[in-house]
């Protein structure tokens, strides 16, 4: 019989029990010393309503157990998505590569089953595996030994799972219908599943949320959440379109927000979701009263939906301390993407701006990293599971274009890790169009080409391609376009040579590009 460590007689082995016996204990205890893994994701939690980062919103963020897994581990301060979009972001995470290399390039696509992931990779070097909640990928999950899915996006009321000791349905919304609240069932299929795990082997439980993904529900312990508080409103919520910052896009205004819960006010049944706090009106409204009457409503719903996630988190890490298993077990805290609540007069997502872009994210590991540290190093999601199989003791997946920030995390930074990202965003329609992006620590300049390019979900509508470019130092808010600017036109010209660069870097060459 061979083995990775070479040939065994197979009849010596019932004259020597011992050596069988010595073998279990010694591979026990490899798996005893590896991590587990708790990852744990959101959706559009953006880092504005993190409590952690500060803004405006900071000390309004019911965000106990963030500040807790933040005291007690790192934190990054400038990690992005390289897609910001659900199904994209989530393909980048579990398999380590860009949109162009996994297949999923919008909303609409389906993630490759044969593909290499952190999930398979894990599962297959010991790991005990689990998913439950949000998956958004279309396919059957694959590399878990466990899974309950939402079907589709999920719903935040008595929500359907689609579970892995049942045929795949497929799209069909078919599947085991649990009551309840969408957050607290998740946390607590994520937690019945851990405690069921076999000591001897370390797991990965990925326990995804809806939450804080529009309609931005919450349970009825939270609906009194914020009664009577006045948020403070972003400084460019006024922002009122291209012709006052030479933007060159029109984006998804809050007034598109009315409209949809004014719709949804009529009949909700009809709607594709349901709104908390309906109904909701802004007839004869001044157009600045409905774009604050649509803010501090948007706000609300999302802080409270926001609320019970760290709620939950805080359930997590109980259980984990029940089981003893804290100093031994990674967890990570992230969200798939920014969002916008406001800034721009914006919501939803998309686009290369910083809100949007960023991605929040701890992690808390005490048997190795430091506490209370944060690291601004520019990280991306395509990093996360060369990184996961490291703390693993394993290889990444095979064609993963990440690397490791282990190193990063302990504050030795390699001294070859990037200084700047690349980012591209497929799916073109005339309000937020594709478009190509490079940031490094100070300046982003974007190429939105404007064309669908055969990508799903986009619309034929083709714009006029045109280039942005912001100074992060002096114009953090990105209220100005200063592509047209003299003073930048050397920088200019050296970030286009970079943006060239770092498409041939990750393979990514094909058009557009002028």
């Amino acid at each position: 019989m061979k083995t990775k460590r070479g040939y065994v007689c197979l009849g010596l082995l019932p004259l020597f029990p011992e050596i069988s016996v010595a073998a279990d204990a010694s591979a026990s205890k490899e798996q005893e010393g590896r991590p587990n893994i708790l990852f744990i994701l959101s959706d559009d939690h953006t880092s504005q309503a993190w409590g952690i980062y500060g803004g405006g919103l900071a000390t309004y963020a019911q965000n106990e157990h963030i500040r807790r897994l933040a005291a007690e581990g790192v934190t990054l301060d400038n990690c992005f998505c390289t897609n910001s979009i659900s199904t994209p972001s989530r393909a980048a995470i579990l398999t380590g590569r860009y949109s162009h290399r996994n297949g999923v390039y919008t909303l609409d696509d389906s993630l490759d089953v044969s593909l290499p992931t952190i999930a398979k990779v894990l599962q297959k070097s010991g790991y005990r595996t689990g998913l439950v909640g949000k998956w958004h990928l279309k396919s059957q999950p694959q590399g878990f030994d466990y899974y309950s899915v939402f079907h589709d996006q999920g719903e935040y009321r008595d929500p359907t799972f689609k579970n892995s000791d049942e045929p795949w349905p497929g799209q069909r919304n078919f599947g085991e219908r649990i009551h309840g609240f969408s957050t607290d069932i998740v946390t607590k299929k994520a937690i019945d599943w851990m405690k069921k795990q076999d000591r001897s082997r370390p797991f990965m439980m990925c326990c995804h949320f809806k939450a804080t993904h529009e309609p931005y529900d919450f349970p009825e312990r939270m609906k009194h959440l914020y009664d009577g508080v006045e948020f403070p409103e972003p400084e460019n919520l006024f922002d009122w379109g291209p012709e006052t910052n030479g933007r060159t896009f029109k984006g998804q205004p809050l007034e598109e927000m009315v409209r949809r819960w004014e719709t949804a006010s009529v009949d909700p049944d009809k709607w594709w979701c349901r709104y908390p706090e309906l109904p909701f009106s802004a007839k004869r409204m001044s157009k600045i009263a409905v774009r604050k009457a649509a803010y501090q409503k948007l706000i609300r719903d999302y802080m409270r939906c926001a609320a019970t996630v760290d709620d939950n988190i805080g359930r997590l890490l109980d259980t984990l301390d029940e089981m003893g298993i804290t100093e031994n077990t990674i967890v990570i805290y992230v969200a798939d993407q920014g969002y916008f609540l406001g800034e721009h007069g914006f919501f939803d997502k998309r686009m290369f701006y910083e809100e949007a872009a960023r991605m929040p994210f701890v992690i808390r590991y005490p048997r190795e990293l430091p506490a209370g540290k944060r690291l601004d190093d520019l990280i991306l999601n395509v990093d996360f599971a060369s990184t996961l199989a490291d703390f693993a003791g394993t290889d990444a997946p095979d064609g993963a274009q990440g690397r490791s920030f282990r190193q990063n995390l302990h504050g030795d930074t390699p001294k070859d890790w990037r200084k700047c990202i690349y980012y591209r965003y497929w799916t073109q329609h005339e309000i937020r169009p594709a478009h190509i992006g490079v940031r490094n620590e100070r300046y982003k300049l974007m190429y939105l080409y404007g064309d669908k390019l055969n990508m799903t979900g986009s619309s034929d509508y083709v714009s006029e391609p045109s280039w942005e470019f912001y100074d992060l130092k002096i114009d953090p808010k990105e209220d100005h376009n200063a592509y047209n600017d003299k003073q930048y036109a050397g920088v200019i010209e050296k970030m286009k040579e970079e943006m060239v660069r770092l498409r041939k870097e990750v393979g990514d060459t094909e058009k557009p590009f002028q």
